[in-house]
């Protein structure tokens, strides 16, 4: 049961992560830079900060606990993460929800559920580590199709469709972003790994499993922060749109703050039902490991929901919508594997 009930907490986080590009689409009259670095503000530091509160024992503060050790290594993980992020958020640009996302994850899945354990030591060929190679190659090959079902869409797709649907579509050059988006991206687990020492001393002084790793996630997304405002601002000035942010009229920097602000709640609440869904899946030590991957997984799983709700699929013929439900059920069969094997 606690299983069913963290899976089902990764779940949710998960859901509003593929969200939380919906909103963005209701940013008027600002340039990608200026929305990226105002959403990014409520993803990575006001909702992270908040969160992280949550994770402070009584009697301390947040200064006291990370220095518990870690707290470096984690922000030095989160300054690479955000060159994943920063991408990330290009490759939506340039594939649109459905697709960027997809090959983002999916590479980001396979690296931040790998990269820890073989950091760690942890021999990949047999016992637990070969159930996570297992788990995370079924989750590549479901990358793998879905990425062919968006080859075949552009294939199939006049230039005009593909403009409809993205505006900014470009094919090779995203998929190039979404696969270092991807590798960088899996600094995220790495930075979490980085601040075990904070989580146990939380732990230790009293604090829910529930809670005890929102403070690392704090230091993980501020990193990736300083990454992400130095680029904007830096195209704020290139290209002359710092004037945005307050050239609007008042209603108008209303709704975009607003959006901004849902987008980046939405973002965060994926990493906090993480170390909610974690803290019940400790019995299963694979299960665990492969958290990340989990989360990855339903991440492109809902994204290729809302994919098709946005209608960025809208003219591909039902052979290639096929294969992206054959790449989607083999993803979710990635999960199905490491429970069944942790029965």
């Amino acid at each position: 049961m606690n299983t069913l009930i963290g899976l089902f907490i990764i779940a949710i986080g998960s859901f509003g992560q593929s969200s939380s590009y919906v909103p963005i689409n209701k940013v008027k009259q600002w340039s990608w830079e200026n929305f990226w670095l105002v959403q990014g503000v409520f993803a990575w530091l006001v909702f992270p900060f908040l969160g992280a509160l949550l994770g402070v024992p009584a009697g301390s503060d947040l200064f006291q606990l990370w220095a518990s050790g870690g707290a470096l290594p984690s922000i030095i993980y989160g300054v690479l993460w955000g060159v994943g992020g920063l991408t990330f958020g290009l490759s939506m640009r340039y594939l649109g929800v459905a697709l960027g996302q997809s090959i983002a994850l999916g590479t980001c899945a396979g690296f931040g559920t790998l990269f820890p354990a073989i950091f760690s030591g942890k021999d990949l060929f047999q016992g637990e580590g070969l159930m996570l190679l297992i788990g995370v190659c079924i989750t590549l090959a479901g990358i793998a199709i879905i990425g062919y079902a968006g080859s075949l869409r552009s294939k199939n797709m006049t230039e005009e469709e593909r403009k409809a649907a993205v505006k900014d579509f470009a094919l090779t050059k995203g998929l190039l972003v979404a696969l270092l988006a991807g590798v960088m991206s899996a600094c995220f687990a790495l930075g979490l790994e980085a601040g075990t020492p904070i989580k146990e001393a939380a732990i230790s002084a009293g604090v829910e499993g529930l809670y005890a790793g929102l403070p690392v996630i704090f230091l993980v997304t501020f990193g990736g922060f300083m990454t992400n405002a130095a680029y904007c601002l830096q195209q704020n000035i290139k290209n002359k749109t710092g004037k945005e942010y307050f050239s609007v009229s008042r209603s108008t920097w209303i709704n975009n703050v607003l959006f901004c602000a849902l987008a980046g709640g939405l973002w965060y609440s994926q990493f906090f039902g993480l170390e909610m869904g974690k803290s019940f899946l400790e019995e299963s030590p694979v299960l665990l490991a492969f958290s990340w991957s989990i989360l990855m997984s339903l991440n492109v799983t809902f994204s290729n929901v809302w994919g098709m709700i946005l209608k960025e699929w809208k003219g591909a013929n039902k052979f290639t919508i096929m294969v992206l439900l054959s790449g989607l059920v083999v993803l979710v069969s990635s999960i199905i594997v490491v429970a069944m094997a942790q029965a």
